[in-house]
């Protein structure tokens, strides 16, 4: 008896540890390869970079973006437990929201106000060197799919 309570310890010890390390780490400068990225019929930014600091369960994402509308600057901060947080940008309220799908991590933003949604499904190549976001973003003008592939610096 006591053999099979120490194995099953011992698997809920190894799941564990085995999930905990099956979620990827997105810390890092990251670049926008724009070869391999796709806007479809949204206009892609000239440049496109993002700073990302994880620290499971926290994550923050700094954007910065080269448009011919001139630079876009964004911060989005998440906790990857679906916990739902929010912030001001602009003047206007911002709610956000991540959570693991297996190895994918699921950032929603959502501005009300504007009628702006940007589900963000980030996952991260095997040799953590490609990040690659798709995007799926709900517009008063209707929806807009988006792939963006960055880099590691």
């Amino acid at each position: 008896m006591h053999r099979v309570v120490a194995l099953t310890f011992g698997l809920f010890l190894a799941s564990g540890f085995l999930d905990a390390q099956s979620k990827p780490n997105f810390t890092g400068d990251w670049k926008m390869n724009l070869i391999k990225s796709d806007f479809g019929a949204a206009p892609a930014p000239d440049t496109m970079t993002r700073k990302i600091v994880h620290a499971e369960p926290a994550l923050t994402i700094d954007e910065e973006q080269a448009t011919p509308i001139g630079p876009q600057r964004t911060t989005r901060k998440y906790v990857t437990d679906g916990t739902e947080s929010t912030f001001e940008a602009g003047g206007a309220p911002v709610r956000t929201s991540a959570k693991w799908d297996g190895t994918a991590l699921v950032a929603v933003t959502t501005v009300d106000v504007v009628g702006l949604t940007y589900n963000d499904r980030m996952t991260l190549s095997a040799d953590g060197k490609t990040l690659t976001s798709v995007v799926k973003l709900t517009t008063p003008q209707g929806p807009i799919d988006v792939t963006v592939v960055f880099e590691k610096q």
